[in-house]
């Protein structure tokens, strides 16, 4: 399982890309995707929703079971990825394509956010 080099990431599990106006896509792993199994359900932050860093934010569910995706970062909900209410399989394939939301930041601090490498080393890759 390869990880994006120019993504950073949440101990539980999310992704961050920054993009080039300062906001965040947000996304969940593939090493969250192939733990959860199949996943047949998304419930995702509403538009101009305040996120709390490390706080859940949203909830994932599987045909195993049902997780919640916590805020990377604190900030502003400023968009959702609205095509996986209908079709949330689509993270099974491509985790790192299928973002689930995007947030302005309120706070610069990132400081929990891990690189590549460390996110590696704690899933044991």
């Amino acid at each position: 399982m390869s990880l994006p080099a120019e993504l950073k990431y949440a101990p539980t599990h999310e992704w961050c890309l920054q993009n080039s106006d300062g906001s965040f896509s947000v996304g969940i792993t593939d090493f969250a995707q192939v733990a959860l199994g199949d996943i047949v359900f998304i419930e995702l932050p509403q538009v101009g929703q305040m996120l709390i860093a490390e706080q859940p934010c949203a909830v994932i569910e599987s045909v195993k079971s049902a997780s919640d995706i916590h805020a990377p970062i604190s900030g502003v909900v400023i968009a959702i990825h609205d095509a996986l209410i209908s079709a949330p399989e689509s993270i099974n394939s491509n985790p790192y394509g299928s973002w689930l939301f995007i947030i302005q930041p309120t706070d610069a601090k990132m400081s929990v956010l891990l690189d590549a490498h460390q996110y590696g080393a704690l899933i044991g890759q």
